[in-house]
């Protein structure tokens, strides 16, 4: 089975050639795939580097900053366009500790939805946080739950795992979100095409390098689309 691991990157120029190798290094049949969209500080630069040092590792650049869900669908469709089995998600950051990659390949190889959780068994693994943003992730995914009836305590993680096939059965052009929307959007999207979705206890740890993207337009994206999504599963449009 191959594993491609999708990371996509917008000014992570220090801590890019930290984690390539840190998730190379977890199991011989995990390539990586850098998604980069034009980052001024010459991330991509050193991604093509990477690149020509290692044929697990791969570059799709992108025109401008155009968002987290934009990336993963382009690199969704670049891994299925050359047969790859199963497509994680994974930041750039450290903040999804590599060391998590071979649970993830052990529980995905049943053909689930494998979604690294910070809150799971009543517990909350987050490092660093302060106890603001704590909350809002928190109460947004309990908020999430309860408006989409999605059976997921942690539907905004960004570590996860899809099979190919369910890739494949998600028609990916119709998907419109991006930030925390587009995790909660996958996921349930996958869970009304019949997948099972498993949820691996992780722990996550604030970036120590480089800038959070998270922003206001992102959360209250989140907070209308979860609405949407319920809507279009009751008319049956999704």
């Amino acid at each position: 089975m191959r594993f491609l691991v999708i990371v996509p990157t917008y000014n992570e120029r220090d801590n890019l050639p930290e984690i390539l190798p840190a998730i190379l290094a977890q199991d011989d049949r995990i390539d990586v795939l850098v998604v980069d969209d034009a980052s001024p500080d010459g991330t991509g630069e050193i991604a093509d580097r990477l690149a020509r040092d290692d044929d697990r590792v791969h570059v799709l650049h992108r025109t401008g900053k155009r968002g987290l869900g934009p990336a993963y669908i382009d690199g969704f469709q670049w891994g299925l366009d050359r047969d790859y089995d199963y497509f994680l998600e994974m930041d750039a950051d450290f903040s999804h500790d590599p060391e998590h990659l071979p649970d993830f390949l052990d529980a995905a190889s049943e053909g689930r939805i494998v979604v690294g959780s910070r809150y799971t068994q009543g517990r909350v693994t987050v490092v660093n946080w302060p106890i603001r943003r704590l909350l809002l992730s928190y109460f947004g995914t309990v908020y999430a739950r309860i408006a989409t009836g999605l059976p997921v305590t942690d539907s905004t993680s960004g570590f996860k795992c899809f099979p190919r096939a369910a890739l494949q059965d998600i028609d990916l052009g119709a998907v419109e979100s991006n930030g925390y929307a587009f995790q909660i959007e996958m996921s349930f999207r996958a869970w009304k095409a019949g997948y099972e979705i498993h949820e691996l206890p992780i722990v996550f740890v604030e970036r120590e390098s480089g800038e959070s993207k998270m922003s206001k337009a992102i959360v209250f994206e989140a907070i209308w689309k979860v609405w949407k999504l319920r809507l279009m599963d009751m008319l049956g449009v999704l």
